[in-house]
Parts: C-alpha cells; sequence; structure tokens
C-alpha cells in the first residue's frame, strides 16, 4: 500500500506507542487483579463485591468511561491508561479467584501436612495451579485492551488510534479509508502478536502435568 510506505515511519512509531501502552496497562491490572483476587479468593462475600464492582465498570461504555475521565485527569496518557486498568481487571479478577477456588483442597491439606503454612502453600502449590487460568485471564484482558486502546484517541491516547480518530475527521478525502486500513490492521497485528507471547508465556512457565491435567 503506498500509503503505508509513505507513512511508514509515523505508523511504525504509533504501533511502538500503542505496544508499550497496553503492556504496561495490562503489567498494572495484572499486579492489581491477582493481588485483589489472592486476598478475596477465600471469601465470598468479599469476592462477591470485588467481583460485582469491577462487573459494573465493564458494562460502562468505553467513550463515557473516556468521557467521564476527562474531568478529573484530562486529556491524553492519564485518561486512557485509567480506562484500559478499569476495563482489564474483570477477567483477570475474575479467573484469579475462580483459578484459586478450583484448586483441589485435598493437595492444599497436603501441603499443610508437610509443614507449609498458608501463605506458602498459597503461592508454592494453590498459585502455580491456578497459572494457566489467571493467564487466560490475561489473554482475554490484552485483546479487550488493544480495541479501547484504539478508542483512547479519543481523549488524545498514543497509539494507532490516532490514525483512526484521524480518519474520521478527513471523510470523503484520499488518504481518509488507508489512514483507517492502516491503523485498524496494525491493532490487529499486534493483538496477534500479544496474543502468541501470551501462549509461549504459557509454554514456558506451566508444568507439563498441569498442562496435560488442564
Amino acid at each position: 500500500m503506498a500509503y503505508v510506505d509513505q507513512h511508514s515511519d509515523t505508523i511504525m512509531m504509533q504501533a511502538t506507542q500503542h505496544a508499550s501502552l497496553i503492556a504496561q496497562c495490562i503489567l498494572i491490572a495484572a499486579v492489581l487483579g491477582v493481588g485483589i483476587g489472592l486476598l478475596v479468593f477465600r471469601n465470598e462475600t468479599a469476592t462477591a463485591l470485588t467481583t460485582g464492582t469491577t462487573s459494573i465498570i465493564f458494562t460502562i461504555p468505553s467513550l463515557a468511561m473516556l468521557g467521564l475521565l476527562i474531568t478529573p485527569l484530562g486529556l491524553g496518557v492519564a485518561p486512557t491508561v485509567t480506562a484500559i486498568v478499569l476495563y482489564s481487571l474483570l477477567p483477570i479478577l475474575r479467573n484469579t479467584i475462580s483459578g484459586l477456588n478450583s484448586v483441589d483442597p485435598a493437595l492444599v491439606d497436603a501441603a499443610h501436612g508437610i509443614g507449609m503454612g498458608r501463605t506458602r502453600a498459597l503461592f508454592r502449590v494453590q498459585l502455580p495451579l491456578a497459572w494457566p487460568a489467571i493467564l487466560a485471564g490475561l489473554r482475554v484482558s490484552t485483546q479487550l485492551a488493544m480495541g479501547i486502546g484504539a478508542i483512547a484517541a479519543f481523549v488524545n491516547g498514543p497509539g494507532l488510534g490516532q490514525l483512526i480518530f484521524s480518519a474520521q475527521g478527513r471523510l470523503g478525502t484520499v488518504n481518509a479509508p488507508n489512514m483507517a486500513l492502516a491503523g485498524t490492521l496494525g491493532i490487529v497485528v499486534l493483538a496477534l502478536l500479544f496474543d502468541l507471547i501470551f501462549v509461549l508465556i504459557g509454554k514456558l512457565t506451566t508444568s507439563r502435568g498441569i498442562r496435560i491435567h488442564a
């Protein structure tokens, strides 16, 4: 495509910004989601409260969320990161809680029987067994974040969404379809690359026994 050849530097820069934005947001969401999940998974009331809250956030339309964040956070990176992290929490949190609760209690009892304390059993037994479920939540959140990152151009967020947003402002011009297509295909390619990375991480960090059992 001639447009891509002529604007390759700009497209590459925005693709790099988009990838960096998503990676950082998913890292923040993972720390928050897994951390909250570890704290609440044993308590049904706390589990219902946290999953209910993140579910409510998840139902807010993305444009409405971004619009609401403009007043306290302004334009640019801050509202973009906040929105992506908030939307990414639910799959990670829910899968963390589900994964931890699905661990066979007999295995936990056996860990206690050989002298492991509650915390050690959590990190040595329960968390590794729950890891495939957590990783699945991370994959879902990442794909979701890719799309939200594009919409964040509405608040001047960085990334490939800028191309799509600019194309909408130039409807009727020759390059408008090319800009929208370049931005859209760039996001699709990034989504596939990120998913491949998660597949590789899963193979490297999940023991063969757990993969077979799963």
